[in-house]
């Protein structure tokens, strides 16, 4: 089995000095790991989230740890609290250079398990959220730019129909602004990540250890990734070594997506089999 390796030093410490980055959903997991390489490598950055004191948290430690970093707080659904936040970040650090689109809502179920309500909420969270936030920020995005989006799957998978469905809305919006903004200096990428160790997500969908294992069957590389692994590929998509890429749906997954859904329905299968006998 392949082991994640430290990328610290794979990037030049000020890839992103002089930059201000605000980030949705950044006081946890995938997004605040993006938000602590991103202040390493020079940027200052703004954590967004719906508990301030959460954000502020996240942000404070970003600050000890030596970077620039301040926390807010909005509900993405709400796009008049999004405008009132990004006033907030834009008067303390400036214009955005970066966009991050992070804040994502999930829970597992089958189709005949998610309510009406539950099926709306993923996605207000996920694609109106997506939305909002770029609609929001874009009156104070610079040229050149970036917008990153988290996107997830990019296949069909059993017990997601409510975030397969709002996350491909987020593709289809990632390529569309790439091909409307282009010739305004922005460039409009997504990340999918696979199964990333030490989220909520993932202690949501894995949470005990055969379901962990079973996961990890479904990965090439043979392990859960890190955050560091999405941060990675987020300083390459946002710097200027990416500046002739936009439009681009990134998988960071270990190879998960190259299978298809197939590994996550034999889960599914092997799960409802599980349900019957008890």
């Amino acid at each position: 089995m392949t082991q994640p390796h430290d990328a610290a030093t794979t990037f030049r410490p000020d890839l992103l000095a002089g930059k201000h980055a605000l980030i949705t959903g950044g006081g946890s997991g995938i997004n605040l790991g993006i938000a602590q390489s991103f202040a390493a490598h020079g940027c200052a950055v703004t954590l967004l989230g719906r508990n301030l004191e959460k954000a502020q948290n996240a942000a404070r430690g970003i600050v000890e740890a030596g970077g620039r970093a301040s926390g807010v707080s909005a509900d993405v659904r709400d796009f008049e609290a999004l405008e009132a936040a990004v006033a907030q970040a834009v008067a303390a650090h400036g214009d955005f250079d970066i966009v991050l689109a992070g804040a994502a809502g999930n829970f597992p179920a089958p189709v005949d398990g998610i309510s009406p309500k539950g099926f709306k909420t993923v996605v207000d969270i996920d694609l109106l959220g997506t939305y909002n936030t770029i609609k929001a920020a874009a009156p104070h995005l610079r040229a050149p730019g970036s917008i990153l989006s988290i996107s997830a799957y990019g296949v069909p998978v059993p017990m997601q129909a409510h975030v397969v469905a709002a996350k491909a809305g987020v593709d289809a919006l990632t390529r569309t602004l790439a091909v409307e903004w282009g010739l305004r200096g922005i460039r409009v990428n997504a990340i999918i990540p696979g199964p990333i160790d030490g989220t909520e997500g993932m202690a949501r969908l894995a949470p005990d250890e055969q379901t962990r294992a079973a996961f990890t069957r479904t990965v090439p590389l043979g392990r859960f990734g890190v955050p560091q692994d999405i941060a990675n590929a987020a300083l390459f998509l946002v710097s200027d070594a990416a500046s002739y890429v936009t439009g681009v749906i990134l998988p960071v997954d270990g190879g998960q997506n190259m299978l298809g859904g197939a590994p996550q329905y034999q889960m599914f299968l092997q799960m409802q089999a599980a349900h019957q006998e008890k």
